[in-house]
């Protein structure tokens, strides 16, 4: 599992089927930004655990669907390294 903050939402309406109307959200690992399915309804700022690889397709609902990063739970209270108050 990774701890992922939500950037924004990705809107693609041109979709293979086996995606359905799956929500998709941009999030950011450290420094990099990645595509994340979202099962869970996140908002942007939210932190978020995601799962990867096999884990990804079935959280998402199939193992036939095209995911290898969903979303699988919101944060109830995470301060990153560095980020704590004084």
């Amino acid at each position: 599992m990774k701890i992922c903050q939500i950037v924004k939402p990705l809107v693609s309406t041109n979709r293979i089927p086996e995606m359905e109307h799956k929500h998709l959200q941009v999030v950011r690992d450290g420094s990099a930004l990645a595509v994340a399915v979202d099962p869970v309804g996140t908002r942007p700022g939210d932190w978020v655990l995601c799962v990867g690889s096999s884990a990804a397709r079935e959280a998402a609902g199939s193992k036939g669907y095209p995911s290898d990063l969903t979303i699988v739970g919101i944060i109830d209270h995470w301060e990153p390294e560095g980020e704590s108050e004084a």
